[in-house]
């Protein structure tokens, strides 16, 4: 059997088609360093990341919801746990993190319309027009449309990481080890 196995790949071994990446946002993650096998795929991801990370009109917080619940859909450990820390820098609090991976009544309202968006597409493969009427409620017509699309980015992401077993980054390990997720 051939092997299956793409770790991240090193800047030693890192592919001359995706050259100027490598020292901007793909060489800073292992996500990004495993995808590195596909460079071409790499290349086109970047703009798309960026307003998806970047530009989007939900912020960092509800972005983050959406993330959060998308890893949680997807048990996606990777996913879960960088958003974890990415949560925290943004200003979240543990409980509210920890939240987005229990029941929707133990949310606050407006993560619990966001997370429920993202349950929603997981399990029916689309939005309700209730569903879409309480996201344009809460983010925008333009917001709705980058909560699928944040769902849609963030789940090839994770498939990519559970087909991979791509490890979690170094620094996110530490922080974690240092400072658990605290639900209270």
């Amino acid at each position: 059997m051939a092997d299956t196995a793409f770790p991240p790949i090193t800047d030693t071994d890192w592919p001359e088609a995706a050259a100027e990446l490598r020292d901007g946002f793909a060489g800073r993650l292992n996500v990004y360093r495993t995808m590195a096998h596909h460079p071409a795929l790499l290349r086109a991801w970047a703009p798309l990341r960026g307003h998806v990370v970047i530009d989007n009109v939900l912020g960092k917080q509800f972005s983050e919801v959406v993330i959060l619940r998308t890893g949680v859909n997807l048990g996606s450990d990777y996913e879960w746990n960088h958003h974890v820390s990415r949560g925290r820098a943004c200003g979240m609090s543990d409980a509210r993190i920890a939240s987005i991976k229990g029941a929707l009544a133990g949310m606050a309202p407006e993560d619990a319309i966001l997370a429920s968006a993202v349950d929603e597409l997981f399990t029916a493969k689309r939005l309700s027009p209730a569903t879409q009427e309480g996201l344009v409620n809460l983010v925008g017509r333009e917001g709705m449309f980058d909560v699928l699309a944040t769902v849609g980015f963030y789940s090839t992401l994770g498939y990519i990481l559970n087909s991979c077993g791509t490890p979690l980054d170094d620094d996110v390990a530490a922080e974690l080890a240092a400072r658990p997720l605290n639900a209270t």
